[in-house]
């Protein structure tokens, strides 16, 4: 048995919450070892969508041009009528972020990528077909033991699983750190015995995967994604990239799991909206959704992260980025508590900050499984006369096109690292815009790639480190951090008779959009502003440079920075390969 093996984290789960926590880990240069206890990939898809935001996310892990690849991107989503009239549309166009705020997905393709590209971090190790047993922790180190998976799945359902004559070679060893994304049944929870609270929902719904035939054409009369409302059977209509689509169709009262997952009722429930013939069935399955939240985080040095903290509904496709949301929170607090740039307190933030935004994403999941399963007729009318008088209304339905009833990446008041929020204006704990900038050179790249991985701090026309102190100046050196001046586009100073010294760690660029200088000026009071940006892209602070260390002293208390805590944080573990 081998106990000398210590990790920066395990993570048990290699879903997309666990694959994406432990890119963004394994590109800080941490050892992580992932436990996935599927000796395979099943290959069903699960999650058909993401946004703007998880696509961010996977732009700082690195992977988001391999994923956005095979995305389908810009598809309006519809409510429609039974026969194809639309009563609204979401469709926002605008990349506020830096990507497409729709982005649907073929999961089996996006988890093999995200997988496969885990080989290119050598701190990263992944053993599929190892399952977390056991663990225990102490002050410094979580203690665990995996074994070889007896159990495993090659499909979804209880039929679907099968057991293996497998040796099951337990293995001990040590993490600083134990992170549970291990699926919505999670042994890393239960273990700890956590509790969850929120609601079960009993409507089932049967989900039909369709693969289409090599040759087919049989698509192109519903090409966008369409809640259909309609009170007899309402239905979900959802393209995906390549030849997949998918639907789902809401049981109704009478109609039993045996009915509907039987062939021949398949066949007719999809003669609706399309020729069977045309397609091969890749799956069909009647299902219950959750809508659960993990009532703790963390206890100690273990951590919940995705399905494991959190299970949301699939109506607005928030389940999986909700996870990845996650996976970034998470991963650039552990590298700072790890490389001691901050205490271990930091990582109560962790689940003080997302689970607001989580059970936010939760409830508005259940509110539009409500608006569009309705089957009262009177409810039904109120609810199309109400959609088609918002689409006639210039600023609600704008509200509507654009998505306003979806919540924002803004942390709730009191929970979040970063200064009080100065007003409804305020863009303390709130996610900041990534326009496209233009170098000195004349090159156009996304801002998240000027302000790199750690904090940062970006001047709106002016040099944020002109009036630091030698406090700030010695804990932004420990945080590794970058320092930007934005200027509207042509507003560099120019001309025979400036004179300027551009100090080698100032990075200057210019906006044409102009989007985040109209961020700034909205936001703040008076000029010289500076923004504190975290390594997560969310603002700790805004404020003018005369206020900046100021800021910076509220930083380094609300991290527990001090200078001794680098030389007393045990070194990173070094990650020894298996044979």
């Amino acid at each position: 048995m081998n106990t000398t093996e210590i990790f920066d984290v395990v993570i048990a789960g290699l879903g997309p919450t666990g694959a994406t926590l432990a890119h963004l880990l394994g590109k800080r240069g941490l050892s992580v070892l992932v436990l996935e206890r599927e000796p395979v990939f099943y290959g069903n898809a699960r999650a058909v969508y993401t946004d703007d935001e998880c696509m961010r996310v996977m732009q700082a892990a690195g992977v988001a041009k391999d994923l956005a690849s095979d995305m389908q991107i810009d598809t309006p989503a519809q409510w429609t009528f039974p026969d194809g009239r639309v009563i609204g549309r979401y469709w926002q166009l605008k990349r506020s972020f830096g990507w497409p705020v729709i982005n649907f997905l073929y999961q089996p393709w996006l988890e093999t990528k995200l997988s496969d590209l885990l080989a290119n971090h050598p701190t990263v190790r992944v053993e599929r077909g190892r399952e977390l047993v056991d663990f225990k922790q102490d002050g410094a180190l979580v203690t665990l033991t995996h074994q070889a998976t007896q159990n495993c799945r090659f499909g979804d359902g209880d039929a679907s699983r099968i057991e293996l004559d497998v040796d099951l070679a337990p293995v001990t060893l040590k993490a600083r750190y134990l992170v549970g994304a291990d699926g919505g049944r999670s042994t890393v929870r239960e273990q700890l015995g956590i509790g969850m609270d929120g609601k079960n929902f009993p409507e089932p719904w049967l989900v039909v995967d369709l693969e289409m035939k090599e040759g087919e054409d049989a698509l192109r009369h519903i090409p966008y994604f369409n809640f259909i409302c309609d009170p007899d059977s309402p239905v979900v209509s959802c393209p995906q990239p390549g030849r997949f689509h998918r639907f789902e169709f809401m049981l109704m009262p009478g109609q039993t799991k045996e009915y509907m997952e039987d062939p021949a009722t398949v066949r007719k429930l999809l003669s609706r909206y399309v020729n069977p013939d045309q397609f091969e069935v890749k799956r069909k399955l009647v299902y219950t959704f959750n809508a659960l939240v993990a009532r703790e985080w963390r206890k100690g040095r273990v951590l919940l992260a995705g399905d494991a903290a959190h299970m949301t509904p699939q109506f607005m496709g928030q389940g999986m980025s909700s996870g990845v949301r996650d996976a970034y929170n998470l991963a650039w607090k552990l590298e700072a508590v790890l490389r001691g740039k901050a205490a271990d307190k930091l990582l109560d933030t962790y689940g003080s900050e997302r689970y607001h935004h989580a059970k936010a994403m939760i409830d508005i999941s259940v509110r539009m499984k409500d608006f569009v399963s309705m089957s009262n007729p009177f409810k039904t009318a109120l609810r199309n006369f109400a959609v088609r008088a918002l689409n006639v209304t210039p600023v609600l339905g704008k509200w509507l096109r654009e998505g306003g009833f979806k919540p924002t990446p803004t942390y709730k008041p009191g929970s979040y690292l970063g200064l009080p929020r100065d007003g409804w204006r305020g863009v303390a704990g709130k996610l900041m815009p990534q326009p496209q900038v233009r170098t000195f050179k004349g090159k156009r790249v996304p801002l998240d790639e000027i302000l790199g991985e750690g904090f940062s701090l970006l001047g709106l026309e002016n040099n944020p480190r002109v009036a630091l102190s030698a406090e700030s100046q010695q804990l932004l050196a420990a945080l590794d951090t970058r320092y930007v001046t934005l200027y509207p586009f042509g507003g560099r100073p120019q001309g025979m008779d400036v004179q300027r010294f551009s100090p080698a760690d100032l990075t200057e660029v210019e906006e044409p959009d102009e989007e985040l200088v109209r961020w700034f000026k909205r936001a703040g009071h008076g000029r010289d502003l500076v923004a504190v940006v975290r390594p997560d892209k969310f603002v700790f602070a805004l404020v003018p440079a005369t206020q900046l260390n100021a800021a910076l002293a509220e930083l380094r208390r609300q991290l527990g920075w001090q200078p001794n805590l680098v030389s007393a944080q045990p070194p990173v573990a070094t990650l020894r390969k298996s044979a």
